[in-house]
């Protein structure tokens, strides 16, 4: 076995958690959002062909656990208050089981932030050329808030602690164009992206760079942004 030839990024958010609960007791969801300190971008780099070797009985395991970046602060639950919005599923969907539901979750439990990722080849830093912007998203689609993650994570019992980091899972829009990864901007590798340099990608390539950026903007509210996560891929 050799070195990835479909290695990937994953654009998604981590929540923190600042308070933790003893091992036994829940988190129903409606203490949540007290147990959540804030939140980071994350990158959550996957080798495309070792996933789909050991998938099959094991899950993601060795394509996963090699490598993960987040954004360089963390942006708290009181600097996103501005940007909450309505939370539901899509229509036609089934509705969230009890322990996932909540007035303030439905009123309030989506976040309005814009996510994007970059990438910048060796050849384009070479030219002088900037990064270019691959896709967008925005959190407000997600299909589960935060708020439902801690509950889950914590509803068997499991005794979170200060500190601890829970990925979101790819955060993709509900347009082709808007994946949260090169796996599905490329189509599993059958569609190339095309660069500024004239290069193209199907998956990552050495020397290329990731940026993952995101902001929250509104009327009335002051734009607040959450810092580059960026990672290079050594040759």
């Amino acid at each position: 076995m050799g070195a990835s030839q479909r290695l990937d990024y994953e654009l998604e958010l981590g929540a923190i958690v600042g308070t933790g609960n003893a091992l036994g007791e829940p988190v129903p969801i409606e203490r949540a959002e007290e147990h959540l300190f804030g939140v980071v971008l994350l990158n959550d780099w996957s080798a495309r062909d070792l996933q789909a070797w050991e998938y099959q009985p094991l899950g993601p395991f060795l394509a996963k656990n090699f490598a993960t970046t987040i954004s360089p602060w963390v942006v708290t639950m009181e600097a996103l208050a501005p940007f909450r919005r309505p939370f539901a599923h899509p229509p036609g969907d089934p509705a969230p089981l009890p322990y996932l539901d909540s007035p303030f979750n439905r009123e309030a439990g989506a976040i309005d932030i814009t996510l994007e990722v970059w990438l910048q080849s060796a050849a384009m830093r070479a030219k002088g050329l900037p990064p270019q912007r691959l896709m967008q998203s925005n959190f407000i689609d997600a299909y589960w808030t935060l708020a439902q993650m801690l509950a889950h994570h914590t509803v068997n019992g499991c005794n979170l602690q200060p500190g601890d980091l829970l990925g979101t899972g790819t955060q993709s829009g509900p347009r082709p164009e808007q994946g949260g990864s090169l796996l599905e901007l490329s189509q599993g590798g059958r569609q190339p992206i095309t660069l500024a340099s004239g290069e193209s990608r199907t998956f990552l390539a050495d020397g290329d760079t990731v940026i993952l950026r995101a902001h929250c903007d509104a009327a009335g509210a002051r734009r607040i942004g959450f810092g580059a996560c960026a990672g290079t891929v050594a040759g």
